[in-house]
């Protein structure tokens, strides 16, 4: 079924990530973060975009805090709010990470299916914008 099979293509990402001490969710975060402004964006914003509660941003963003990958700063404009912000070590850790991840996705998901499920699935433009954006990481 579709559970089992999006589990176990995650579980398999999630895998392959190990090797660069990322998880998946640590991957999509950072990814996020990589492609925003100055490395940077605000904690709300940023759960939106993961699809991530907000909670549940605060608990990664504490392990990526600890391994160094990002930091928190206070937002000057809105004291209740912070940013979210992607550090050097950070980005030399998904820029390491970006190329293995990528052919993963690749050879598990996306060489999966024919050209025509390509299109079907994503539509051409969007297939194409996915391998030109991430096959140049």
């Amino acid at each position: 079924s579709y559970i089992i099979a999006s589990r176990r293509l995650l579980e398999a990402l999630d895998s392959d990530l190990e090797g660069h001490d990322l998880t998946m969710a640590d991957y999509e975060v950072m990814a996020q973060l990589s492609d925003a402004p100055g490395r940077r964006m605000r904690m709300s914003e940023l759960a939106e975009l993961s699809m991530l509660s907000k909670s549940r941003l605060s608990h990664r963003m504490k392990v990526m805090e600890k391994a160094g990958w990002l930091r928190r700063e206070e937002c000057l404009e809105d004291r209740r709010g912070y940013w979210a912000v992607m550090t050097d070590k950070g980005w030399k850790a998904i820029v390491a990470a970006a190329p293995s991840h990528v052919a993963s996705v690749r050879t598990r998901f996306i060489d999966q299916l024919s050209v025509k499920e390509q299109e079907r699935r994503f539509g051409a433009a969007l297939a194409a914008a996915f391998l030109r954006r991430f096959a140049a990481t």
